[in-house]
């Protein structure tokens, strides 16, 4: 690659890397509001566009963000499986003690909570989701044009990814192992599908499922040290999944051509 281009990927990673940061150091933990975080975040995704156009790509295609047939059975199919992986994993929790139910609505009650938690919760969960893909899968997966063999990328992505969370490494060995088997998870999937949507459906799946699974499945967390080690086994489980179902659905490689 010539050395102008490795100094924009340096520069564009940078721009996205201060963005996708501010958004939790300033906005969460300065001015503590939702909608300063959300902005950054917005900005971060909008600001993505020309910096792929900057490296030589048609726009999102820098970070395996083009829209392709196959785009919507990868995003629905991967937020439908995190969602369904996050319920058995309380389910199993509760099993195992480390979560014990809690009482809960009435059934109309319940169904109320979710309806009216639901638009907002897609909402507030994609955001995120999508800029934190893009920065720690997406653009090192292409917009780097480094030819990884897969498991290298994989590895590299799900550090990046364990970094990425700098506000939460103080939590114990359990959030960081949780979090490195979610990063090995989401890389995975860019590399099974050749395209990050898999991986975006995946991740939005499992935080949309942290939002939602209170008004479905209510419980209190009785064993916090060994929660974390429930949600890094159900990402092994989805690891499973992504081997055992065909993911490539239009036979893209690692290295899509950015013309």
């Amino acid at each position: 690659m010539p050395a102008v281009d490795r100094k924009r990927v340096v520069i564009a990673f940078v721009v996205l890397c201060v963005l996708y940061h501010a958004a939790e150091g300033l906005g969460g933990h300065v001015f503590h509001s939702l909608a300063v975080s959300g902005a950054f975040l917005v900005a971060m995704l909008a600001v993505a566009w020309p910096l792929g156009r900057w490296l030589g790509f048609k726009g999102y295609d820098a970070y395996a963000l083009e829209w392709r047939r196959s785009t919507l059975v990868l995003l629905s199919g991967g937020l439908v499986l995190a969602l369904l992986l996050k319920y058995v994993a309380v389910c199993v929790g509760m099993g195992l003690g480390v979560y014990a139910a809690r009482a809960p609505e009435t059934a109309a009650a319940a169904a109320m909570s979710f309806a009216t938690s639901l638009p907002w919760a897609l909402l507030v969960t994609f955001v995120p989701s999508v800029a934190e893909d893009l920065l720690a899968r997406g653009f090192i997966y292409r917009a780097t044009r480094i030819a990884w063999s897969p498991w290298a990328f994989v590895l590299v992505s799900a550090v990046v990814h364990v970094l990425n969370h700098m506000y939460r490494l103080g939590s114990g060995a359990g959030e960081w192992v949780m979090l490195f088997f979610f990063g090995v998870a989401y890389a995975t999937a860019v590399v099974r599908a050749g395209t990050l949507w898999l991986a975006v459906g995946l991740h939005w799946g499992w935080n949309l499922a942290n939002q939602l699974i209170d008004t479905v499945l209510p419980y209190d967390i009785v064993m916090p040290g060994w929660a974390p080690y429930l949600s890094a086994a159900a990402h092994v489980v989805m690891l499973g999944v992504l081997f055992a179902v065909p993911t490539n659905l239009e036979g893209d490689d690692l290295h899509a051509d950015p013309a």
